[in-house]
């Protein structure tokens, strides 16, 4: 099958989700776009059935917190790539932090449990319908989350550093 392009693949997602997607971009040429939470597994599952597209492998899946936009500080960004195609497809979604519930996609792609894990490990993003959603490389008795923007990239209180040659 021929490559598809990625004016083929933005029309053929307008096509089958309309309003669903927005915020269409193309950085880098990696076709970007923003769905919401109620529609992500819906979603992924018809990239993954389409017989066109054929998003059948996810590359990745990562949390992403923003404290600065309030009522969307946490997000899920999802790449699919479709190897017969050779063409891939970032999907972002964005949620509350004092929500952090996604459904999984783990009864589609199987490489999301570890993916799932992990975001959880480190955003507390809480996938609901996961088989079994622990911390995978931080202690289990962890409070914090620690990939959260909550805590200075430093300690304030090192005396071993000179700032000058941190260029401060």
């Amino acid at each position: 099958m021929a490559d598809i392009t990625n004016e083929q693949l933005i029309q053929r997602l307008q096509e089958k989700f309309g309003e669903q997607v927005f915020d269409i971009q193309e950085p880098y040429g990696l076709v970007t776009v923003t769905t919401t939470r109620e529609n992500i597994i819906p979603m992924l599952q018809a990239l993954y059935d389409d017989e066109v597209l054929q998003m059948q492998f996810l590359t990745t899946m990562c949390g992403m917190h923003f404290p600065d936009n309030k009522g969307q500080e946490l997000g899920v960004v999802y790449h699919v790539h479709s190897l017969q195609n050779n063409i891939r497809l970032r999907i972002k979604i964005f949620f509350p932090e004092d929500d952090a519930v996604v459904p999984t996609a783990t009864n589609l792609y199987l490489t999301a449990n570890w993916m799932e894990r992990e975001a959880w490990d480190f955003y507390g993003i809480r996938f609901e319908g996961h088989p079994n959603l622990i911390r995978i490389l931080n202690v289990e008795e962890m409070e914090v989350f620690p990939m959260r923007k909550e805590f200075p990239l430093e300690d304030q209180t090192r005396e071993d550093k000179i700032n000058t040659f941190f260029g401060r």
